[in-house]
């Protein structure tokens, strides 16, 4: 039998792929108008970094620093003012919608349920890429849904109905159909948002297994300096559509900075496995 890795990402990969990055963004920009002619009234970049499989990388910043529009111009749904942003050497844009569709899975903040639907029901919506749409599922759309479930540890609710799961138990069936989609390229905007600190830590380290384990290239947009800085191997840092720093997390944890982007006194700390803690300095 045959496993998820084996059949979804590591097929994804094209030939060479693994030499290079998987992802590219090269001064990549974009900007929000009201109408065509109306000023920007938000702009975002230029960016640039890359990243390969089996790294995990974290988009930090606070809100309104232009990281869900980075990951929506990562996704393809938006096309950059300038510069490109390339998967396994194509430009993203370009992809015909299917299979940019196959390769990246995008989970977003919210996923609103329009109709009931069971954990099982729901999963199996990340095969859709794959075929019509109404149609029943195939052996194959079962082995794959399956092992998605597997993956992130909710196999035993396959039966449950969506409203009836809790924060932690919801974002990892919506993890699970982003798997079952097969994607080299996953990426998550904010997915913390609403847990406790015990479903956060649960959901981080599942993401660094499922890159350092299965070859997938993860993308986490988050404000959680802490959580990023544990579980990243590089950081994205934001600031008001700028993007100011890209390293690994010791390097971009300068106390001052951090300070300034998130307006609180702030201090840095290595621990021993020399990774930065933040902590909030007490100024009285």
């Amino acid at each position: 039998m045959s496993t998820l890795a084996e059949s979804g990402a590591a097929a994804a990969i094209a030939p060479g792929a693994a030499a290079g990055p998987r992802l590219k963004v090269e001064q990549a920009s974009y900007a929000y108008a009201a109408t065509d002619r109306s000023a920007p009234e938000f702009t975002l970049g230029p960016v640039s970094f890359e990243a390969r499989q089996h790294e995990l990388i974290a988009i930090l910043g606070p809100n309104a620093s232009g990281k869900s529009t980075l990951l929506r111009l990562l996704a393809g749904l938006h096309k950059p003012l300038s510069g490109r942003i390339e998967l396994e050497g194509m430009e993203i844009t370009k992809i015909d919608a299917r299979l940019r569709a196959q390769r990246i899975a995008l989970v977003q903040q919210e996923s609103e349920m329009l109709f009931p639907l069971r954990v099982w029901e729901y999963v199996l919506q990340g095969r859709y890429p794959y075929g019509r749409r109404l149609r029943f599922e195939t052996p194959e759309d079962c082995l794959l849904g399956g092992n998605a479930l597997a993956q992130v540890g909710v196999d035993e609710l396959r039966d449950r109905w969506m409203d009836q799961l809790s924060g932690g138990e919801r974002q990892r069936v919506i993890l699970a159909r982003a798997l079952a989609q097969q994607p080299s390229l996953l990426l998550l905007d904010e997915p913390t948002q609403h847990l406790d600190i015990g479903s956060k830590v649960e959901l981080l380290r599942r993401l660094r297994r499922l890159a350092t384990e299965m070859r997938y290239t993860v993308l986490v947009v988050t404000h959680e300096l802490n959580l990023a800085a544990e579980f990243s191997d590089r950081i994205v840092l934001m600031h008001k559509g700028k993007c100011l720093r890209v390293g690994v997390p010791a390097d971009v944890y300068d106390p001052a900075l951090l300070e300034e982007i998130f307006e609180a006194p702030l201090a840095v700390e290595m621990r021993p496995s020399g990774r930065p803690r933040v902590i909030l300095r007490d100024n009285r």
